[in-house]
């Protein structure tokens, strides 16, 4: 069972959290962003959602822990690839002006990907456990 809420968890940052942080005005309606770049910004939304809501099913319909939990080391692991390559590609982690939460010095927008990983590994190995 806690195999199970340590993916929920986790599925519920990238399929609810982050949309609701990010539908607003430093993200999809940011008038400084080019229209192309709010509809991709829409799309990996949409998309990530809906991995998460696969997610739950696969875990909670299916128990399919391993499943979910490699969905979401996908999802989030892009998030981290993505701040460690960022210099290469001229992105930013944190939108410009925006707030910026730290702990112990690390941006929370990278603690929170973590985090969710984290859940991930740690459901797997619970799950792998309790089956062998």
């Amino acid at each position: 069972m806690f195999a199970r809420l340590l993916v929920t968890f986790g599925l519920l940052i990238f399929g609810l959290l982050l949309p609701v942080l990010e539908i607003g005005d430093t993200h999809v309606f940011n008038p400084d962003w080019p229209p192309h770049a709010r509809l991709h910004e829409v799309w990996q939304l949409v998309t990530n959602s809906s991995l998460a809501i696969m997610g739950l099913w696969l875990v909670w319909a299916r128990g399919r822990i391993i499943m979910a939990g490699a969905i979401g080391l996908c999802v989030m692991g892009g998030v981290v690839i993505a701040h460690l390559i960022e210099a290469r590609y001229g992105g930013a982690l944190v939108y410009s002006g925006g707030p910026s939460l730290a702990l112990f010095g690390i941006s929370a927008a990278f603690l929170i990907p973590l985090a969710a990983m984290s859940s991930f590994v740690l459901a797997m190995i619970l799950n792998r456990q309790s089956a062998g």
